[in-house]
């Protein structure tokens, strides 16, 4: 295959990734009110033509309440990824050209947050800020930026030892601005690789946390919700309320997973002939 095809095909599954995401996304918000609605006359069906992901004890439409907790989920990952790539933007920096006391702190920091499991310490601060929509965004938010931070750090360390870095500070250009002109836009394509690469990380962990009861409320149709409710009715043999919700998540994660790959590949000039 040539580099061009390569190129195409490698471009049209991230369009295919990006609008599947996006229409679970959409979909999820239409319904969300569809989600709640309770039904007694139609609880525990197995999945059908009408209902196609079954019904639960409630008789609420589970492919509704999964594309509503899903769009959920992938708006909490976009929102916890962005903030934790940014977070680790700056440290990385500060690591790189602040001098060694400032790498002494940065890595501190990053070994501390690193040494403790994310799903222990993404229960702890959520528990810290009242648990919910906002103890979840902030858990995940401030546990995920240590892996990256690492990478730009090591980028930044690299990039101080380039030719024009060195001629930028011969002429006295001051460090921010040898920063914001010159070594952004060389950190972008590990920055998007990365930020996109928090997608999964980020979900998986907001449903967990809410699967074990210190995330989301029970009044939200999270995956985490969904799961952790089915579990009580699975040996009663109503299969259907984890299955479902269970394989779409995994398949929303990998879909992330797909993606930056597949913009690593895009971006990163030393994979451009992969």
């Amino acid at each position: 295959m040539t580099t061009t095809n390569r190129r195409r095909s490698t471009l049209f599954l991230v369009l295919f990734a990006v609008a599947v995401l996006a229409a679970i996304t959409v979909a999820g918000i239409l319904l969300n009110g569809r989600a709640m609605e309770s039904d007694f006359a139609r609880k525990n069906l197995m999945p059908c033509l009408e209902y196609p992901f079954g019904t639960d004890w409630m008789g609420r439409d589970m492919l509704a309440r999964t594309l509503a907790g899903l769009s959920l989920s992938i708006r909490i990952g976009l929102l916890t990824a962005a903030v934790s790539a940014c977070i680790a933007l700056v440290m990385g920096i500060i690591s790189a050209t602040m001098g060694r006391w400032a790498d002494s702190v940065v890595c501190f920091c990053i070994d501390l947050v690193m040494g403790i499991p994310h799903i222990l310490l993404v229960m702890l601060i959520s528990i810290a800020c009242g648990k919910g929509f906002l103890g979840v965004v902030t858990g995940v938010a401030l546990s995920h930026w240590t892996s990256l931070a690492r990478v730009i750090r090591g980028e930044v360390m690299q990039l101080r030892q380039a030719p024009y870095i060195l001629a930028a500070r011969k002429l006295g250009i001051r460090r921010w601005d040898i920063v914001r002109r010159h070594m952004l836009v060389h950190l972008m394509p590990q920055f998007l690789t990365g930020l996109i690469l928090l997608f999964p990380h980020a979900i998986l962990h907001e449903a967990s946390v809410t699967f074990l009861g210190f995330g989301l409320s029970s009044e939200q149709p999270a995956i985490g919700v969904i799961l952790s409710e089915s579990m009580r009715y699975l040996t009663t043999g109503k299969w259907w309320l984890a299955l479902f919700p269970g394989i779409s998540l995994v398949i929303v994660v990998l879909l992330f997973a797909l993606l930056g790959e597949r913009i690593r590949l895009l971006l990163d000039p030393a994979s451009a002939q992969e």
